[in-house]
């Protein structure tokens, strides 16, 4: 598998998440989320560590957002659990230190929900794997925060490009960098003729109102 840099890295990640089946998509069998909501599209990135040659890729190409984006960072955050092993090897190429974050503070010991040393005030980009609403991922930021972290924003390997992530982000004031998104992913496909246009027009439906597309294909899927 190749994976030197290209023109469009957000593409050729993309290509290989495909690849290695981390992003499926299936139009006419949904898969349902934790929340319920049926969708088009599943997203495992974890995969992508079984894989040397695209851990690497990716850890580079995430490493190169930081150092063109946040120079002034002095600490890098991971979320878990998805995030942490790539953090920890984004953190490796810039030698900065690396903390990760908790979903929920532990449940026993001394209850953390960031798990390494915090050095308050200290400049700090978040990695993630998957951003969809941008709850979870904010969650995490806020923690950071109130431990007196200063945050710097996020860089994630995908993202599905929600309107509602958007409005989330914007609203907390946290810049996100996806190294590789939905659209990203859709033009890829459709350049290689993977996707017939009924595949794409409702993977487009699905990406402008997920809720909707859910109810309207639990209906569907009932006759």
């Amino acid at each position: 598998m190749q994976t030197g840099r290209q023109n469009d890295p957000a593409a050729d990640i993309a290509g290989f998440l495909m690849q290695i089946n981390a992003i499926k998509l299936n139009v006419e069998n949904p898969f349902t989320w934790a929340s319920g909501l049926l969708s088009p599209i599943y997203c495992d990135n974890r995969l992508m560590l079984s894989y040397p040659d695209i851990r690497e890729r990716v850890a580079g190409e995430m490493a190169g957002i930081v150092r063109d984006n946040y120079g002034d960072a002095g600490m890098i955050a991971g979320v878990a659990t998805g995030a942490v092993a790539i953090g920890i090897m984004v953190a490796e190429r810039l030698g900065l230190p690396f903390v990760y974050v908790r979903s929920a503070p532990k449940g026993h010991g001394l209850g953390s929900m960031i798990e390494g040393r915090i050095v308050p005030g200290a400049r700090t980009v978040v990695i993630e794997d998957l951003v969809s609403t941008g709850k979870s991922s904010l969650a995490a930021v806020r923690a950071l925060k109130d431990a007196g972290l200063d945050v710097a924003g996020m860089v994630a390997i995908f993202s599905y490009g929600l309107d509602i992530a958007e409005k989330n982000f914007s609203e907390a004031t946290c810049r996100l960098i996806p190294l590789s998104n939905y659209p990203a992913l859709l033009k890829s496909l459709q350049e290689k003729g993977k996707l017939t246009d009924y595949q794409l027009n409702e993977l487009n439906i699905w990406r402008e109102d997920p809720q909707a597309w859910s109810e309207r294909r639990r209906e569907e899927l009932k006759k």
